[in-house]
């Protein structure tokens, strides 16, 4: 999608009122530093932050760590995190990121895109989220279903793919920006811009979204399948017996 001079000034205004909405916006999975995000981070996938918050505060005194996170057996790790779903996958994932830490980088988290995507269980999103909110490095703009689906509603990006919107909305906002942004609009989809009704009546971006209208129209549409399913209840109820 082209970075059009009205599309970078959309974009501008759609920032200023993130800064004035959300000032000082806070990654919510709870960590003390680089390594217990990563691993918070890697948890929450298709899971709530709430869910791995509960998770992660007994795992992280079982493992404060790489070393003793690599130590952990797969079973017991398996069982730590069940609650979280695709808790086999995740402990494999867990498993292998701690000893690549202790093998690679002496268990410390790197602090570059490339070596932390070769890490086991780590993509762009991940690698992202805890550069920039564990290290202050801006190396990109984190892309989960928020982030996707507010651009899209916004105007920012046409495109599903999470490279290609990050690479749309790396275009259109500042460098200085990006560990802001990702933070602020992931937390505006999760509590404004929702998938099933976005609040668009007290939205902060309102003013500067295409799709500021979605709420009335995702309520008429419920109001008249409402509608629809209740008076064919009333049909049936009038229906004559047979015979």
């Amino acid at each position: 999608m082209p970075a059009t001079k009205p599309l970078r000034s959309r974009a501008a205004g759609i920032l200023k009122s993130l800064h004035a909405a959300r000032p000082e916006p806070r990654v919510e999975l709870e960590h003390a530093d680089p390594f217990q995000l990563l691993v918070a981070t890697i948890l929450s996938a298709q899971c709530t932050d709430a869910r791995v918050n509960q998770v992660t505060r007994d795992l992280f005194r079982a493992c404060p760590d790489a070393a003793a996170l690599a130590r952990a057996s797969l079973p017991d790790l398996e069982a730590a995190i069940r609650s979280t779903g695709f808790f086999r996958t995740k402990a494999k994932a867990l498993s292998g990121c701690a000893r690549a830490l202790i093998e690679r980088h002496g268990g410390e988290v790197p602090r570059t895109m490339q070596e932390m995507t070769l890490l086991p269980g780590v993509g762009r999103k991940t690698a992202n989220v805890v550069l920039g909110a564990g290290y202050g490095l801006p190396t990109g703009i984190v892309v989960d279903t928020h982030m996707a689906r507010v651009a899209r509603r916004l105007g920012l990006t046409r495109r599903t793919d999470p490279e290609k919107i990050e690479s749309d909305l790396m275009h259109l906002l500042p460098v200085s920006e990006w560990i802001f942004f990702s933070i602020a609009m992931i937390l505006h989809g999760r509590y404004v811009c929702q998938a099933r009704l976005p609040r668009c009546g007290s939205c902060p971006l309102r003013s500067r979204c295409p799709s500021r209208d979605l709420e009335a129209k995702l309520l008429r549409r419920r109001m008249i399948r409402l509608s629809g399913r209740e008076a064919g209840h009333r049909s049936r109820r009038r229906r004559p017996c047979p015979g």
